[in-house]
């Protein structure tokens, strides 16, 4: 199973009911943080996940209300009793960036591991049993997409498992994906196993225009978390000006991404209500929502 939390769904700055864009995705009782804009900790203690399960921050960019709100959320994930190391991604200047916040967070009861990622290639890999994977897109400064993804393997062949003589005892270690060594001989899963069977997978986007990557890099996503800057088609000009995205631009990567359901975020403070302009999205893909802070969804294998 696979839950997500979509903390905040502001851009630009926090408002009165709606904060900052964030995601928390959790699988196993672990848990992966996408964005920590200013207040973020606040909803995170609102939706009583927990602090010390994050395992890693990931962030798609360095403007302030993706990642001002970090030395703060630090300190706190520090006084949950967190130890073991916390994993920050993000793209090039990384270093830099939490070197320059943590000043005001100097003393950490937990290692921090930085994970810089290509801002010109993308890039794949593995935290917590999930599949992360990034793509540069189309902002005012380096910016990556997200996906995450918990791989399913395939169903276990009884008869071929009897057939090499291996034990019951060991059954369980090959459909987890274990190698085993009996008789002296290398066991591998694949031997025993069918092919890979769809997994959960879950995108995230904010701060872009649309790309012809990004369609093929969100392809059907399970849930596909967009931005909409601007849901009046009249803001066009300004959403190609600031490389933002317009509601029913999302609307549109969604259908051709065939993804199964769409969730807005990251809405300009001009965006008072956006349900107004959901019809917009719906007309080109119909199983959208305008995302609300805290809105949550589980994710379950389909047979």
């Amino acid at each position: 199973m696979l839950d997500v939390c979509l903390l905040g769904t502001g851009g630009m700055m926090p408002l009165p009911g709606r904060w900052l864009t964030s995601l928390l995705v959790r699988h196993n009782g672990r848990m992966i943080l996408i964005e920590s804009g200013e207040g973020t900790q606040i909803q995170l203690k609102m939706a009583q996940w927990g602090f010390r399960a994050i395992d890693a921050i990931l962030f798609t960019h360095y403007h302030a209300d993706h990642i001002a709100g970090l030395p703060g959320l630090l300190l706190t994930i520090g006084n949950s009793g967190k130890e073991e190391p916390l994993t920050l991604m993000g793209p090039p200047g990384l270093k830099r960036i939490v070197e320059g916040l943590t000043v005001i967070a100097p003393a950490l009861p937990y290692e921090l591991s930085l994970l810089e990622l290509s801002d010109t290639e993308p890039t794949e890999t593995c935290l917590s049993n999930l599949n992360i994977k990034s793509l540069p897109v189309d902002h005012t400064l380096p910016c990556l997409s997200y996906s995450i993804e918990l791989k399913r393997l395939g169903r276990f062949n009884v008869e071929q498992a009897m057939n090499l003589r291996i034990p019951m005892n060991y059954w369980n270690s090959l459909q987890h994906g274990l190698a085993i060594t009996l008789e002296e001989k290398t066991i591998s899963p694949e031997m025993v196993l069918g092919e890979l069977r769809k997994g959960i997978k879950i995108s995230y986007c904010t701060d872009t225009r649309p790309t012809e990557d990004l369609v093929r890099f969100i392809q059907n996503s399970d849930l596909f978390i967009c931005e909409g800057m601007y849901g009046d088609e009249d803001d066009y000009g300004k959403a190609v000006k600031n490389k933002h995205m317009m509601f029913s631009e999302a609307g549109s990567l969604a259908k051709r991404g065939h993804v199964t359901e769409l969730w807005l975020t990251h809405y300009s403070p001009s965006v008072r209500d956006p349900e107004e302009y959901i019809e917009i999205v719906r007309t080109t893909f119909g199983n959208s929502s305008a995302g609300k802070d805290l809105c949550t969804k589980s994710f379950k294998f389909q047979d």
